[in-house]
């Protein structure tokens, strides 16, 4: 189990959770709350990191969220960066998947000093993820129009539990590549409870204005990307992009995985994390 802490900062209270040894290492979601189970993704990290696994405001005993500008990107690494300081670590490497691979690169551009090493897993630099008829999120995509009813239905606060885990469990199984690794995947100790007005703020306004392409050039510090090779959220194009932008990156394909190869392609993902102990050889 991880250790829970709480954290008072000039921006607010953060609650954290914090496992394993080695380089400090923080992981955060833009739109989860997490418990003392940790993550599917933030637990394999825990072999060669000591993790540290934030809940961003608005997320479980975090600070609340007291106005829509506080759920931008750049608002979320400032915060990041009040913990990072009070917890008195001059540098850490920062990891995210998904939304959180968003504000891995966020924090890249913003706050580079900061960091020993970005790693952005099966993510996109900007909104164009959502124009590519391969993601979900496309409205030409096959899943777009049962993919919103989800959403909706998970950001109201009437639905059910019973029924908000069947959402769950379908909307999930569009981003695995068979039922059978979705299933395995739940029998593994993990969190990340979906925060509806985060979410919903994410998908309504924060990513319309997502771009950080042109910036993407000047992170210097080592970046290690990794994506699905069927990804059904972000597509692998847009992998392929970032790494193609920052010069300081290596790309990682998992050639059985949707959007989780943290749990798709366990043990492969696993050698993944040990090789991001190693500084990178650019090609």
């Amino acid at each position: 189990m991880w250790e829970q802490k709480l954290i008072e900062t000039p921006r607010g209270t953060f609650e954290y959770f914090v496992r394993g040894n080695g380089e400090p290492l923080a992981i955060t979601h833009y739109y989860m709350a997490f418990n003392e189970k940790g993550n599917w993704f933030a637990n394999p990290f825990t072999e060669h990191y000591q993790v540290f696994l934030i809940n961003v405001r608005g997320a479980g005993n975090s600070s609340v969220i007291e106005t829509d500008e506080q759920m931008n990107l750049e608002e979320i690494i400032l915060d990041l960066e009040a913990i990072r300081e009070e917890l008195h670590i001059p540098k850490w490497a920062f990891a995210g998947h998904s939304t959180g691979g968003m504000l891995a690169l966020q924090y890249a551009v913003l706050k580079q000093q900061s960091l020993t090493k970005c790693i952005c897993g099966c993510s996109a630099a900007s909104k164009a993820y959502a124009s590519h008829p391969n993601s979900v999120y496309c409205p030409e995509n096959t899943n777009f129009n049962r993919m919103i009813e989800i959403m909706e239905a998970l950001n109201n606060p009437n639905t059910i539990q019973e029924e908000r885990s069947k959402l769950s469990f379908e909307w999930a199984m569009m981003s695995f590549v068979s039922e059978e690794k979705l299933k395995h995947a739940l029998t593994l100790p993990s969190s990340g409870r979906t925060i509806g007005k985060a979410l919903d703020y994410f998908r309504k306004v924060a990513v319309k204005s997502l771009d950080l392409r042109k910036d993407l050039p000047t992170i210097q510090v080592d970046t290690y990307v990794f994506g699905g090779k069927y990804d059904a959220q972000c597509p692998i194009e847009f992998s392929h992009e970032i790494t193609d932008l920052i010069p300081t990156s290596e790309l990682t394909i998992f050639e059985q995985s949707n959007h989780n190869p943290f749990v798709e392609e366990e043990k492969a993902f696993m050698d993944f994390v040990k090789e991001t102990t190693k500084t990178l050889k650019y090609v």
